[in-house]
């Protein structure tokens, strides 16, 4: 109460800043399950048990051939991970603390902080899942190649750098609406199911059907990773910069919505989640 605070340097202030992001993170990760190395198992096991799925589906309904030459799991996992990291981010940054939340109490605490620190934890989990997973599919497996691995893995990063701005949006509006962006972001992933394309392969799309799924980021980052990790594909009906900039339209307007919202914030919010 009567503690004086003492002002700090640029430098201090943006070491205390990243400290605070950093044990955000780790709260963070460890919502999903106390132990964060069973947190990270558990997320192996779902992208496992979705690649798993989708081979079986595929073998069963004979569409193995029309997918690219190469190898197949390879082409499966291009789809899943960039799918799940897309989907669990947007989930992720939606359900942020909000300006009502109690850890806003907190002084150096703010919106900005839990979103960044949501958006960062959600991909540090991805980004190990990615990892292991190719490493032990490498290494028991097969061994594979990547023609292009640093642009496949600039496509990675703008999956969940678009997600990162749909989040936004959506966690701006949630104090005002929180059943809608419930309902909304459970809508959202699951249309993505099949709206993200993980599924075919969009240069054998006829036009009709192109215009069914150009609209959605996602669709573009895993067709432009295809091309990049196989090099026999080249993306004709995608576009890399497409998502770039809808990412950073949609993660300004979030930007503008979420300034607003905290200007606007009451505790009386908190009940209604």
């Amino acid at each position: 109460m009567f503690e004086q605070v003492k002002p700090k340097s640029r430098t201090k202030s943006a070491f205390s800043i990243l400290e605070l992001i950093y044990h955000s993170i780790v709260r963070d990760v460890r919502k999903s399950h106390g132990n964060a190395l069973m947190a990270l198992m558990m997320n192996i096991l779902q992208a496992v048990v979705f690649i798993g799925a989708f081979y079986f589906m595929f073998t069963v309904l004979g569409l193995r051939g029309a997918a690219l030459r190469g190898d197949f799991l390879l082409y499966i996992m291009s789809g899943i991970f960039l799918f799940l990291t897309h989907i669990k981010t947007v989930a992720a940054v939606a359900g942020a603390e909000g300006p009502s939340s109690p850890m806003m109490k907190h002084a150096p605490m703010n919106t900005v902080i839990s979103v960044t620190a949501s958006a960062l934890g959600s991909l540090y989990m991805q980004f190990l899942t990615l990892v292991i997973v190719l490493f032990v599919y490498h290494v028991a497996i097969t061994p594979f190649e990547i023609d292009e691995p640093f642009k496949a893995m600039g496509a990675f990063l703008l999956a969940w750098f678009t997600a990162v701005g749909v989040g936004v949006i959506l966690f701006a509006i949630k104090p005002w609406f929180p059943g809608f962006v419930q309902t909304f972001t459970t809508i959202y992933q699951r249309a993505n199911m099949i709206a993200s394309g993980k599924m075919f392969v969009a240069n054998t799309l006829p036009s009709y059907m192109l215009a069914m799924f150009d609209w959605n980021p996602l669709f573009h980052c895993i067709d432009q990773a295809r091309g990049f990790v196989f090099i026999n594909y080249f993306p004709r009906n995608s576009s890399i910069e497409y998502p770039l900039y809808l990412g950073l339209i949609l993660l300004m307007i979030g930007l503008l919505g979420e300034f607003y919202t905290r200007q606007q914030a009451s505790l009386s919010w908190e009940a209604r989640r």
